[in-house]
């Protein structure tokens, strides 16, 4: 019977790695069809393996719950010689990828079919997912570095699918700098922690900073982890070409926007064991994706474009993530990446219902004294929960700030004439979103090696003043709009500050557009176009 169970977790794994190389098979087969039949059934045959990946995930995820229960499967050790890294990480990313992957191919092959770029977007497209999956999947930092470039140089060819907009052009230029900078970015930091500790796979990178000092490489390292994080989760003032690929198809921005764009929050959530506390690569964390939050979060209410409004979101949304990560919040930061991942996907493949509704006249606020008077008990209420229960935001007041607010802010938007009865269910919903966040941190701890950083003092003042002024700002958005000092610094957000032109304006003087109005052919696109 074990060797029956050790043959079984053999072929799981083996399963597990064979699908990132299959999809790559058919990557390239999609590539070279000669016929609109060929064609089908190589989306046909994405599609299986997306779902193949998905069954075999849950798989995986069942053997590290027998693990975990008591029951030894012998999981890790048969995984090592293999080169995977099955942890609870791995696990809920491969869920994610994998279903995002099956849902997205769905809905691509019938939102392209017919269209002139279905054959580029196809190869591509499966080429991105299976480098996802083995940047989730390996044990070894050399292979998650040729992961994480082999996703950049995929997602440029996409980003590039109507190579005529010159729009699309620029951004895939200003984005191809920017990777560029994260990719140099990673390498270093690979290089730094292989000088300090001697090895590149994970197992025994964890087990040796567990066991000795961290020394300069690791704080360098931190720092320049983070410059790679921020790079590929487009913050400040590196976040331009985010805005400007709205030019590609809503499959490419789906894409985008709930997969390929967390990638810095994993790598961070992947590789934070090796760093004892909080370095200057959190600090740096915290100032700019903090700040990022703040400006994409008021330039997101200035837009009228419902696509320009979703990628703001989005900037906002990896700003928050890696600001969670910054402040030590590991768990929050994975509960973030995997619930904006599934909210992104469906926004944008929805999107035009979205602009049906968007369409349809809204109903007026209630008076502000009423919505008040619900909000602020409610988040007081909330804020008394987590102080009891101080685990539920890793024992940071930085972060129970942040969920009491949130709670607080749901009955904002209470509109007018709302019944006594229909307030009350509204305040027992949005006092919901604790015992709902309760549930997430519970499922979502047990993937990571440790809950919680502790909070420094550097760290906390840096995490209040950016806290302060998003609540201070969004605050006088929602209570003052008509202000005349409000209005005047509307016109300013809609452009996002104008923070994005600097590196633009960089870009387009070194790299003038026209070198790249003829992109290459797919079968010569890896030596001519890097993303």
């Amino acid at each position: 019977m074990p060797q029956f169970i050790d043959f079984a977790v053999l072929a799981l794994l083996a399963l597990w790695l064979l699908i990132p190389v299959s999809l790559l098979v058919v990557a390239g087969a999609s590539a070279r069809a000669g016929s609109s039949k060929s064609l089908g059934r190589a989306w046909k045959a994405g599609r299986l393996l997306t779902l193949s990946a998905l069954v075999a995930s849950l798989a995986v995820g069942a053997l590290l719950l027998m693990d975990a229960w008591g029951l030894p499967t012998g999981l890790p050790e048969t995984a090592q010689p293999l080169g995977l890294y099955p942890d609870g990480l791995a696990v809920w990313m491969a869920l994610l990828i994998s279903l995002l992957g099956t849902v997205l191919l769905r809905f691509a092959e019938g939102y392209l079919k017919g269209d002139r770029g279905e054959r580029r977007f196809l190869p591509w497209c499966l080429v991105v997912l299976a480098s996802v999956m083995l940047l989730v999947f390996t044990h070894h930092l050399v292979v998650m570095l040729i992961a994480w470039v082999g996703v950049s140089v995929a997602l440029h060819h996409l980003l590039t699918l109507y190579p005529e907009r010159v729009e699309a052009q620029r951004a895939a230029w200003q984005k191809f700098v920017v990777s560029r900078i994260g990719d140099i970015a990673l390498i270093a930091a690979v290089a730094l922690l292989y000088a300090r500790f001697g090895t590149f796979e994970l197992p025994q990178l964890f087990a040796a900073a567990a066991a000795g000092s961290g020394g300069w490489q690791v704080e360098a390292a931190s720092v320049a982890l983070a410059v790679a994080a921020l790079c590929k989760c487009a913050q400040v003032p590196m976040h331009g070409w985010l805005i400007k690929v709205m030019e590609a198809p809503t499959p490419v921005s789906a894409l985008l926007h709930a997969g390929v764009i967390n990638l810095g929050g994993f790598v961070w959530l992947r590789l934070f064991p090796v760093f004892d506390g909080l370095t200057l690569g959190h600090y740096l964390l915290i100032a700019v994706g903090g700040f990022t939050a703040l400006v994409a979060v008021m330039t997101m209410l200035t837009q009228t474009s419902v696509k320009h409004a979703l990628a703001w979101s989005t900037c906002a949304q990896m700003g928050f993530m890696l600001f969670e990560i910054g402040v030590g919040a590991y768990t929050l930061a994975l509960a973030h990446l995997l619930a904006h991942s599934l909210y992104k996907a469906h926004s944008f493949l929805a999107s035009g219902r979205t602009v049906r509704a968007a369409r349809c006249e809204r109903l007026p606020l209630a008076p502000m004294r009423q919505r008040l008077a619900l909000a602020l008990p409610a988040a007081a209420l909330a804020a008394a929960v987590l102080a009891v229960f101080p685990t539920l935001v890793s024992h940071n007041p930085l972060l129970g700030a942040l969920l009491s607010l949130a709670v607080g802010s749901t009955l904002l938007g209470m509109p007018v004439g709302t019944a006594k009865r229909k307030r009350l269910a509204l305040f027992v919903m949005a006092l919901g979103l604790v015992p709902l966040y309760a549930l997430l941190h519970s499922m979502l701890a047990p993937a990571l090696p440790s809950a919680y950083a502790p909070l420094t003092l550097t760290a906390g003042l840096l995490g209040t003043l950016m806290l302060a002024s998003l609540v201070l700002a969004a605050g006088a958005v929602t209570l003052f709009p008509q202000a005349a000092c409000v209005a005047r610094w509307r016109v300013h957000f809609s452009q996002g500050l104008y923070l994005a032109l600097p590196f633009q304006r960089a870009v387009d003087a070194i790299a003038p557009i026209h070198d790249w109005s003829r992109p290459a052919p797919l079968a010569h696109g890896l030596k001519g176009e890097w993303s």
